[in-house]
């Protein structure tokens, strides 16, 4: 039984929405933020980048967190920012070039997360989770939601397609060609209608945002612990998250690029790889994989497919089946000696969504040896290892939509 809540967002006036939400801060170059910064006034940016008022961009620590939360109230202060009256749920569309998702900002509950009604499928970093709680805890919002996936369900989609036929609360483009649109679901019957049918769902899917999950669920508890007066219902208990339907999730692989053999000559790298694959060299035609268990490979100036001889490796789990960790157990490790796949400096990841030609690029301008490009993951097999308790390896999955900050601010 998921439990999701309504809140009362804060976000921006109707008029200056396009010009406040943003990308997620880490997409910025450094170039492309000093533009942002130096000709919006009104951008987000401002508020998780707050040294530039200050002509100082190294502020870092608790003293940024402070100054964020003094930007985040100057927003406020010059209504920028204005927050609902009521609670709602909020419908969010996104429009690419090629695709359209549309799903349910609400807030989704802590409890749920423990309880593993709320399931993630990659691991996260013990740092990462302790500097965005301490981020969290200064700031005392958060203003980029968490992508969580749930099955197609016909109650919520007749209630969405009932508000798309509405005039949006938002609708706007950005430069990338991608279109916004916001409903806001403030009646309470459609809220009830949405509560319930949430509640009818089993289980609810990190696709994308596991540390900020985490972090929240730290925050969460730190937070009840110095209250005596807790009970389990304050703000602090939820954060907010993005539900999408399963069947609008976009999932995309991450290429694989290494950057040296681990002694080996490019000959006998492909001995040593003949032992569980069948080898095809298909020279200067790129080779796409089109069934789970085939690879691509680029190698000296060559493209090669690989094929997983069955017969030969061992199939013990969901986790097993998962291209990616059939890479790892048979070829990155024992033969590449790449052991710490998220930290090894050897290894890189880059996702792709053209024809496979950086598989090639990269490796010919001299950075990498070796590249590597698998099927993308399906959802099945996400939920398929998530459900048997088990974690991917990292970078398997690339995960649209990728969401903007600041269209809806949740505060605790």
């Amino acid at each position: 039984m998921a439990i999701v809540k309504p809140f009362k967002a804060v976000r921006a006036t109707r008029d200056k929405v396009a010009m406040v939400s943003s990308k997620s801060y880490e997409i910025y170059t450094p170039a492309m933020l000093d533009s942002k910064l130096a000709f919006n006034p009104y951008t987000f940016l401002h508020v998780i980048n707050p040294g530039y008022k200050y002509h100082k961009q190294d502020i870092s620590g608790e003293l940024r967190f402070k100054l964020v939360h003094n930007r985040y109230l100057e927003f406020k202060e010059n209504e920028i920012f204005k927050q609902d009256k009521v609670p709602a749920f909020y419908i969010y569309q996104k429009i690419t070039p090629t695709k359209s998702f549309c799903g349910i900002i609400s807030a989704t509950s802590v409890a749920d997360y423990h309880n593993n009604v709320i399931k993630k499928h990659e691991g996260t970093l013990k740092q990462r989770e302790l500097l965005f709680e301490n981020y969290l805890k200064n700031t005392g919002f958060n203003a980029e939601p968490v992508l969580l996936t749930y099955p197609d369900n016909a109650v919520i989609a007749s209630i969405i397609k009932k508000y798309k036929q509405q005039r949006a609360e938002y609708e706007f483009s950005t430069t990338d060609k991608d279109s916004h649109l916001l409903w806001i679901v403030d009646d309470e019957l459609d809220i009830k209608e949405i509560t319930t049918a949430f509640k009818e769902i089993d289980t609810l899917y990190i696709a994308d945002g596991h540390h900020r999950s985490t972090s929240s669920c730290l925050l969460a508890e730190r937070l009840a612990e110095e209250n005596p007066n807790h009970t389990g219902n304050e703000d602090y208990n939820f954060f907010m998250s993005y539900l999408l339907p399963e069947s609008e999730l976009s999932i995309y692989e991450f290429n694989r690029f290494i950057k040296d053999l681990n002694g080996l000559s490019p000959h006998e790298f492909l001995i040593e790889l003949d032992t569980f694959f069948r080898i095809e060299n298909r020279n200067q035609e790129f080779y796409k994989p089109k069934e789970k268990h085939h690879f691509s490979m680029y190698l000296d100036g060559e493209f090669y497919a690989l094929y997983l001889r069955k017969s030969l490796y061992n199939f013990t789990d969901a986790l097993s089946k998962l291209d990616a960790q059939i890479l790892y157990t048979t070829v990155l490790k024992p033969i590449l000696g790449i052991d710490d796949i998220r930290n090894d400096s050897k290894i890189v990841y880059s996702q792709d969504k053209s024809d496979g030609l950086e598989l090639k690029t990269k490796v010919d301008s001299g950075l990498f040896k070796v590249s590597f490009g698998m099927l993308p993951t399906s959802i099945n097999e996400l939920k398929e290892i998530v459900d048997a308790d088990l974690l991917m390896p990292p970078k398997t999955t690339y995960i649209e939509p990728k969401l903007r900050s600041a269209l809806t601010i949740y505060e605790f």
